[in-house]
């Protein structure tokens, strides 16, 4: 049985599928980190590569966007999930785009990396049962749609609804549908389409013209189909949204969301420790085999191996039986990590014939759950698997973690928001199991910065919640996701704790970034806390000699001492 639980606390959402009460696909979406693949804008073309047959344009986000000729113009066939099929060899993008143009465009690829986001100009708005193709004149039905009498039914339905010049394809959950439940959804499509097109009209570029679903109504969008289970919410704000969303959504399934602000909603489940288990390099398998996976940026390479199983029998049947679990295993890992582009599996060698292609099998069977298109190619010339799986979104890892400052790029550390995040949970157990008027913790600045926040505002809201008084430092020499917090069970301790700037001292201080509202003011750090350095915004990436001239809970003020 599937089951989603939804996980909200304003920062963060978090959303898991589960399947038979193991986890199996995990989406974060964070509000410092939105997500950006869907999202369609008025683009600037900046830069025409005749010798990479590709363009990049400016979007409004950090990095321009790239954009391959077999994007930027309309494909000569599509397939039945809409992927583009054939595209004329002797196209050149200089006759296609040039310097200054401007077009809309949607993002297909998360940018990652060095590289910025890749884009379209193909257009598709997804509803419930269909897709809408405003640019292509095409109708198709999904692959996972078996039955051919029910292809046909679809897609006869389907050329009918679809409007002149306009594409569509029909979704896996439109199965068994009549025309009525489609008609109304290609008559929310269309409106959208127009909404879109008008906006553009009167944006310049680079502008966002439409933005993609929030995740959770996402995921209604997405997977809710009939043998989900339930749904349970934490948060009764996202509970109240997404039963406004299955009014035009999924009507027929609201009686299967429920609320439940009973406390800990993962904790009922292994949640955190797959998570966990999913950002590891080693997985473990039941037999005591174990996988090592490794990603980098041109692709994933798994390697199986026997571990601590010995078998019972013969190598060969040892052997098989580690492959089976194994293939089983990776399918599961590559939803839960969400890792896209070329994956190479190392299985271990297996001498018979009917032994690889019954591992084979198992491979695909077990692939067939996941809902991002995946291409199992076969076994290579040296007994490798080689596959891909569509590069969408962020990986688990990407999302989850950030390079290491301390190795240089050798491993990973969490993320200063989420070591931010798994403190503020450890401040409300602690501040709940004690008696102590107030709390210290003592944590890496950049950790620091995240629990002040903007002028405090996280802080003041956490000690809301807690009712104690929370005094935040940051220590220079701790490690990025190491931290500790001592209770304070007096105003004598709170007192003597908060000891940190006073008005006249003076430090040398590194600028690290203007002011957001007045740039001719620089932005240091002392201990976590915020200097707003005046006149310092001239001396951004330089060290200064300041004399302190204010000192807030949570922040200071000083100037440039000559």
């Amino acid at each position: 049985m599937k089951e989603i639980l939804v996980e909200s606390d304003g920062e963060q959402t978090r959303v898991a599928l589960m399947e038979d009460g193991q986890l199996a696909e995990i989406y974060i979406e964070r509000s410092m980190h939105q997500r950006l693949v869907g999202n369609i804008y008025k683009g600037r073309v900046e830069n025409v590569l005749p010798g990479m047959q590709a363009a990049f344009v400016n979007i409004g986000l950090e990095k321009n966007a790239f954009l391959y000729v077999g994007d930027a113009v309309p494909p000569k066939t599509m397939g039945d999930d809409g992927e583009p099929q054939t595209l004329d060899s002797q196209l050149n993008i200089q006759d296609v785009l040039k310097e200054g143009q401007e077009l809309l465009v949607q993002i297909m690829k998360e940018p990652t990396g060095s590289k910025g986001a890749r884009i379209t100009t193909n257009i598709t708005l997804p509803g419930r049962y269909l897709v809408l193709m405003p640019t292509v004149d095409y109708v198709g039905v999904s692959r996972r749609i078996e039955l051919e009498g029910e292809r046909e039914r679809l897609k006869s339905l389907a050329v009918g609804l679809k409007q002149p010049g306009m594409g569509l394809i029909v979704r896996t959950v439109a199965e068994g549908l009549q025309k009525e439940e489609l008609e109304q959804d290609v008559r929310g499509l269309v409106s959208l389409w127009k909404k879109v097109q008008s906006r553009a009209f009167n944006h310049g570029a680079p502008a966002l013209i439409h933005r993609d679903l929030e995740l959770v109504q996402r995921i209604v969008r997405d997977l809710f189909t009939e043998d989900l289970g339930r749904m349970t919410v934490d948060n009764r704000f996202v509970y109240e949204k997404l039963l406004e969303a299955m009014d035009f959504l999924a009507p027929g399934f609201k009686h299967k969301i429920s609320l439940g602000e009973t406390g800990d909603l993962f904790g009922a489940y292994p949640i955190e420790q797959e998570i966990q288990r999913a950002l590891k390099k080693k997985v473990w398998l039941k037999c005591g085999g174990y996988l090592v996976i490794e990603q980098t940026e041109a692709l994933t390479v798994i390697d199986v191996n026997t571990g601590k199983y010995v078998g019972t029998t013969n190598l060969e049947d040892t052997v098989l039986n580690t492959n089976l679990e194994a293939a089983q295993e990776i399918a599961r890992q590559l939803r839960l990590r969400n890792i896209g582009g070329i994956i190479i599996i190392d299985f271990i060698d297996m001498v018979s014939p009917e032994h690889r292609s019954e591992v084979l099998e198992v491979l695909e069977t077990s692939c067939r759950k996941d809902k991002t298109k995946t291409n199992i190619l076969g076994l290579t010339q040296l007994g490798l698997v080689e596959m891909t799986r569509k590069k969408v979104r962020q990986s688990l890892e990407s999302v989850m973690t950030r390079l290491c400052p301390y190795c240089e790029g050798a491993g990973r550390v969490f993320s200063e928001e989420t070591v931010a995040l798994k403190v503020k949970e450890d401040i409300i157990q602690s501040a709940a199991r004690s008696l102590a008027p107030g709390i210290l913790l003592e944590a890496h600045p950049l950790v620091a910065s995240q629990l002040i926040g903007s002028g405090g505002h996280v802080l003041q809201e956490l000690e809301k919640r807690t009712g104690k008084q929370i005094l935040v430092r940051g220590v220079d020499s701790m490690h990025l996701e190491r931290y500790e917090l001592k209770l304070l069970e007096s105003q004598e301790q709170i007192k003597s704790a908060s000891a940190t700037l006073v008005v006249g001292q003076v430090l040398e201080l590194f600028v690290e970034e203007p002011h957001l509202i007045y740039p001719q003011a620089g932005i240091a750090r002392v201990n976590g806390l915020v200097v707003n350095i005046d006149d310092g915004g001239a001396y951004v990436g330089q060290k200064v000699t300041v004399e302190i001239t204010k000192v807030q809970r949570t922040s200071a003020k000083a100037r440039i001492k000559q």
